[in-house]
Order: C-alpha cells, then sequence, then structure tokens
C-alpha cells in the first residue's frame, strides 16, 4: 500500500499565518515559521505555503518567509498564490520551494501548466482546484479563494491538467474548507478516480476520521490539515507577540477553538492513520504538547 502523505497548509497574508471559513473571514494565528517549525519536527511530510492574498496584488510575496524556513525545514516546502509566469516559479524555487502550486494562471493559459512542467519538471508542478459544488450536483472550478466563477466543470479540467504535465492536483473543497465537517468525499474520488496522478485532499479535516475516511472512501494519495494542528498549536504555546495592529487577533488572544474542530497533533494523525492500516511516514518525536514560549 502507498505511503500516505500529510502534509501542513499555512495560509499567509503579510507576515502572519491566517485562517478562516470558506477562505474568507480570515484570523491571524501567528508568525508562521513558528507553526512550521513545529510541524516540521512533529512528522509533516510537506509543507505547503499559500499566499491568500496574492491574487489581489498580482504577486507572490512569500520569497523572504520561504528563504527563512528552508534554512531550518528539510521537508519538501510547496508555494502557491500569485504564481503567474516562468520566472515567478523560479523566484520561489531559488528561495528554498520544491514544488509550487498553480491555480489562476493554469486556467487562464491551460498552457502554463505544459511551460512548467517542461522546464522544472512535472514533480514540482501542483496544479489546485478550488472546486464549489452547485444545486444540480456538478462541481465547477473557481479562483480568487472561490470568489471568481471559470464555467469549468472540475473532472474534466483534472483531466486537462494531467494531459499537460502537471505531476499532482490539489482539489479544495470551498464549500468544506475551514467548517470541520470533512472532506468532501464524492469530489475527491471522482478526481482520483479520473486522473492516474496523485491527488491531494483539501478543505474540511475537524475530525481524525475525516482523514481517515478521505484516504479510503476518498482515495487520495495525500491530504492537507490546517486548522486541526494550528489551533492545537496554539492550545499548547505561550504566544506573547503583539498582533494588535495586523488584524483580527480577538480569536488568538482568547484561544478560542472552533467546536467542530479536533485539536490533535500531527503525531496523533499518524499514529491515527497507522491503526486504521494507513501506511505513513511515522516517526516518533516524544513531548510534542511541551508548552513554549514564543515572542
Amino acid at each position: 500500500m502507498k505511503n500516505v502523505r500529510v502534509i501542513a497548509r499555512l495560509d499567509i497574508k503579510g507576515p502572519n499565518l491566517v485562517k478562516g471559513i470558506h477562505l474568507e473571514g480570515l484570523r491571524v494565528l501567528g508568525k508562521p515559521e513558528h507553526f512550521a517549525q513545529y510541524y516540521y519536527e512533529n512528522g509533516a511530510d510537506e509543507l505547503f505555503y499559500m499566499d491568500i492574498v496574492a491574487s489581489l496584488y498580482g504577486r507572490n510575496s512569500l520569497l523572504d518567509i520561504i528563504e527563512r524556513t528552508s534554512k531550518e525545514v528539510f521537508i519538501p516546502i510547496i508555494v502557491g498564490g500569485g504564481l503567474r509566469t516562468i520566472e515567478d516559479i523560479n523566484a520561489v524555487l531559488r528561495a528554498g520551494a520544491d514544488k509550487v502550486s498553480l491555480n489562476t494562471a493554469a486556467i487562464k493559459n491551460p498552457d502554463f501548466i505544459r511551460q512548467a512542467a517542461n522546464r522544472f519538471g512535472s514533480s514540482t508542478i501542483i496544479v489546485s482546484i478550488e472546486a464549489i459544488k452547485e444545486k444540480e450536483g456538478q462541481y465547477f472550478v473557481y479562483t480568487d479563494n472561490g470568489r471568481e466563477y471559470t464555467g469549468k466543470e472540475v473532472f474534466q479540467w483534472a483531466r486537462e491538467v494531467c494531459e499537460l504535465g502537471a505531476g499532482e492536483i490539489m482539489i479544495t473543497s470551498v464549500d468544506r474548507e475551514g467548517t470541520g465537517t470533512g472532506y468532501d468525499l464524492e469530489l475527491t474520488k471522482k478526481v482520483a478516480e479520473s486522473v492516474p496522478i496523485p491527488v491531494i485532499a483539501c478543505g474540511g479535516a475537524g475530525r481524525l476520521e475525516h482523514i481517515e475516511n478521505v484516504v479510503i472512501e476518498g482515495k487520495a494519495d495525500a491530504l492537507t490539515v490546517a486548522s486541526m494542528i494550528h489551533y492545537d498549536f496554539i492550545k499548547h504555546h505561550t504566544i506573547e507577540a503583539d498582533y494588535s495592529a495586523e488584524g483580527n487577533v480577538e480569536f488568538l488572544k482568547k484561544k478560542m477553538i472552533f467546536s467542530k474542530i479536533e485539536t490533535v497533533s500531527l503525531e496523533t494523525i499518524k499514529s491515527h492513520l497507522m491503526n486504521s492500516g494507513i501506511n505513513c511516514r511515522f516517526k516518533h518525536h516524544g513531548e510534542i504538547n511541551k508548552p513554549l514560549n514564543i515572542c
């Protein structure tokens, strides 16, 4: 059986890690470097940095964060958001990224996928698909955090990006993202059955059984987690930095936890997968919830 990868997703706005629901209502959680280092030490297979506001500015602004992270973290780093040219991809790879995630630019110019795969190799190129389920039951592709309708049907687009040379597909259910109600299993399974390349499930994890289900029923090769591990980090660490000028911080100050989200560590996730008969890379790191002061 394949080894399932567990990817820590970090949505970035400016210098901060943020989290929302349906990719909106962003709350400041802290500095991404602190979270990334912790996830690396506690078993993440990859890190996915997403510039959540890149579409507003037409550029990816993560170079400094990626450079700092890559000096301390030695697992693959994926970068997405605002990558519109070969030069953009080259810049984040030079900064320390191992893979890139393309969305809006690929929709506007599908041949960009082929160009990027030819230049950097298919294993470097992930195409991210943001999907919304319409009333009729069809899934359509959106961009700009689920705000812009493209008219493309999800499964047809998945097959097309595969033919163009994408090495992996990341499928995000905008409907489920941040809700803690579970991945969209129908969506993930249909994408996985449509293409021969690995499929990464994204959006909706709130319980350990959701992670198990998306592998067994959804046929995902990998999955991203965010809320579950971010809230667990906040729960067990003292964060003393002042973020008052940087956005909505009430959630952070009060250590509020969304009731539908089970707060667990990456080690717990990996243990649950293995106990469920699902292969994954697992290394016990000892006491991972020891409180730390982060300034």
